[in-house]
C-alpha cells in the first residue's frame, strides 16, 4: 500500500465537523438529562416523606411478683443484719505472728483463730517458776529453823527441871544446916537462867514460826504471779467467742496489735465474725404507718441479690424509738428458714401482709400494668417493645388481678394472619404513594410505601415467652402493628 492510498484511506474514515450532527440534538440531551435529576429528586423526597416514623407511646415493664402482693399491708426496705456479731481482738498487746483463718472461714467456739507474739510473758512465766522455787526453799529453811527452835526449848525446858530440883534440894540441906546460902544462892541463879534460856528458846521457836509463814507467803505470791503470767499468756491467743463465720480480715501476720487501736500502723480487732443463724433483717418503716406493724405478723422477704428468692418470715420485734431524720421506726424480721445464700449487709424488701402466704403465694408470676393489654381479633394480645425500638405482638391470657397489676401468662405465637391489619395506616401509605408521582418518581414513591405495607402486614409475632423486665405498650392505639417503629413518650408525655 502506497503513501498516497493510506492518506486517502484516512481521510474517508475522519469525521467531519459540522456535517454528523442532526439539528437540535444537544438541546434534547440537556433536556433529558434534566428529567432524569428531577425525577430522582421528586423519588427521593417522596420516599423521606413517605417513610415510616416513630409512633410516640407511653410504656411499662413487665414485673415478676407473687400472689402474696395482694395482702400486703406496707412495704419496706432494708438490710441483712447479724444480731450475734463481734469484731474479735487482743487484750494483749504485740506482733501478730500467726493467723489461721481467712475470710468465709467457718470457726467453732474457742477455736484458735490468731497468736501474738508471746515472747515476753513466757520469760515472765519462767521468772515467776523461779521465784516459786525459791519461795518453797525459804519454806523448807523455815521449817528446819521452827525444828531446831523446838529442840532448844525442850533442852531449855530440861535444864529448867534440873535446876529447880537441884533447887529444891539446896534449900533443904540450907534448912538442915548442911550447906551455905552462897550455895543456894547459885542455885538459885542456874534456875534463873535456865528460865530465861527457856523463854528464848520459845521466842525463837514463834520467829522460826513466823518465818515459815512468811516463806509460804512468799510461795503463795509465787504461784499467783505464775498464774497472771498465764493469764496474760492466754491473751495472746485470739480465739472465736462463738460458733460463725468470718466475715472480715483486718490484719495480717507482722502487724501490730493493740487492744486500743489508735496508733498509726496498728490494729484493733483481728477479725470481723457472725453468727449466720442469727440473721434478721432490719426495715426501716414508716412513722406514719408503723401502727400497721405487730409482733409475729407474717412477712414476705425479698433479697434485690435473689428477686427471685420469696422467703417467709415474721416480725420479731419493734425498736421503741423513732428515727427523727427519717421518721422511720427501726423493725426487726427473723428468717422462718434461713438460706444457705443470704449473706449478712444485703439489702432486701419486706412486705408486710395480712395473712400467713401459702407455698403457692409465694411462687413468682408475672404481672403488668393492665393498661398494657389489647384485643386483637377476638384475643388478648399485648404490644412488647424490642431492642431496636419495634413492636411485636405477643398473645397472653389474662389471669387474676393482684393490686393495681393483673397476673398474666404468654401463650404460644399467634399467626401472622391475625396481626395483619388491611385498613391500617399501611395501606393509606400506599394508596397517598401512588398518588404522589408519575414515572419515575411516582414508581420510587410507590416501592417504599408498599415495603412499608409489607413490614406491617407481613411481620410475625413474637416466638420468645415473655420475662420480667420486658418492656410494653401502654393503651396501644389499633392502627399500632407489628414491625412498626415506636418511640417511649417521657413520663407525662405519652398518652
Amino acid at each position: 500500500m502506497t503513501t498516497k492510498n493510506a492518506a486517502s484511506i484516512l481521510t474517508s474514515l475522519s469525521l467531519r465537523r459540522g456535517s454528523a450532527a442532526a439539528p437540535g440534538a444537544p438541546q434534547r440531551k440537556r433536556r433529558w438529562t434534566r428529567w432524569v435529576i428531577g425525577a430522582l429528586v421528586l423519588a427521593g423526597i417522596a420516599a423521606f416523606v413517605l417513610a415510616p416514623r416513630p409512633v410516640e407511646v407511653a410504656a411499662a415493664s413487665v414485673v415478676s411478683t407473687t400472689p402474696s402482693q395482694q395482702d400486703a399491708l406496707l412495704t419496706a426496705s432494708g438490710y441483712v443484719v447479724a444480731q450475734r456479731r463481734a469484731a474479735v481482738a487482743s487484750k494483749a498487746t504485740g506482733r501478730l505472728v500467726e493467723l489461721n483463718v481467712r475470710e468465709g472461714s467457718e470457726v467453732k467456739r474457742g477455736e484458735l483463730i490468731a497468736r501474738i507474739d508471746s515472747s515476753d510473758m513466757r520469760a515472765a512465766i519462767a521468772a515467776a517458776q523461779a521465784a516459786l522455787a525459791q519461795a518453797r526453799v525459804g519454806v523448807a529453811q523455815a521449817d528446819a529453823s521452827a525444828l531446831q527452835a523446838a529442840a532448844g526449848v525442850r533442852q531449855a525446858q530440861v535444864e529448867l527441871g534440873n535446876a529447880e530440883a537441884e533447887l529444891v534440894r539446896a534449900q533443904g540441906l540450907k534448912d538442915s544446916g548442911f550447906t551455905s546460902p552462897q550455895a543456894l544462892d547459885a542455885v538459885q541463879r542456874r534456875v534463873d537462867a535456865a528460865r530465861s534460856a527457856l523463854a528464848s528458846a520459845e521466842a525463837g521457836v514463834a520467829s522460826a514460826v513466823a518465818a515459815r509463814n512468811q516463806a509460804e507467803a512468799g510461795v503463795v505470791l509465787a504461784q499467783a504471779q505464775i498464774k497472771v503470767q498465764e493469764v496474760n499468756l492466754n491473751n495472746t491467743e485470739i480465739r472465736a467467742p462463738f460458733d460463725g463465720v468470718v466475715l472480715n480480715k483486718n490484719a495480717n501476720v507482722g502487724d501490730m496489735i493493740t487492744p486500743f487501736s489508735s496508733a498509726s500502723g496498728t490494729s484493733g480487732a483481728v477479725v470481723t465474725m457472725a453468727d449466720m443463724t442469727t440473721l434478721e433483717v432490719e426495715a426501716d418503716v414508716s412513722e406514719s404507718k408503723v401502727a400497721l406493724v405487730k409482733v409475729d405478723q407474717p412477712v414476705e422477704i425479698t433479697l434485690d441479690a435473689f428477686p427471685e428468692l420469696r422467703l417467709r418470715g415474721s416480725v420479731s420485734r419493734i425498736v421503741p424509738t423513732v428515727d427523727r431524720a427519717k421518721a422511720t421506726v427501726m423493725t426487726k424480721v427473723r428468717f422462718d428458714q434461713l438460706d444457705p445464700r443470704i449473706l449478712p449487709e444485703m439489702s432486701a424488701k419486706v412486705s408486710l401482709l395480712a395473712r400467713r402466704p401459702s407455698d403457692a403465694d409465694l411462687q413468682a408470676v408475672l404481672a403488668v400494668n393492665p393498661r398494657a393489654l389489647t384485643q386483637r381479633g377476638g384475643k388478648t394480645v399485648m404490644l412488647r417493645i424490642t431492642k431496636d425500638d419495634s413492636v411485636e405482638v405477643i398473645e397472653v391470657e389474662r389471669l387474676r388481678q393482684m393490686g393495681d397489676m393483673v397476673e398474666l401468662r404468654s401463650l404460644p405465637a399467634m399467626s401472622g394472619a391475625m396481626v395483619a391489619d388491611p385498613a391500617g395506616p399501611a395501606g393509606s401509605s400506599g394508596g397517598a404513594a401512588n398518588s404522589t408521582a408519575t414515572g419515575l418518581a411516582g414508581g420510587a414513591a410507590s416501592s417504599a410505601a408498599s415495603g412499608a405495607a409489607a413490614a406491617n402486614v407481613g411481620a410475625m409475632p413474637s416466638t420468645s415467652a415473655l420475662e420480667s423486665g420486658d418492656r410494653v405498650v401502654l393503651d396501644a392505639d389499633a392502627k399500632l402493628q407489628a414491625g412498626m417503629k415506636v418511640k417511649i413518650a417521657a413520663p407525662g408525655g405519652g398518652k
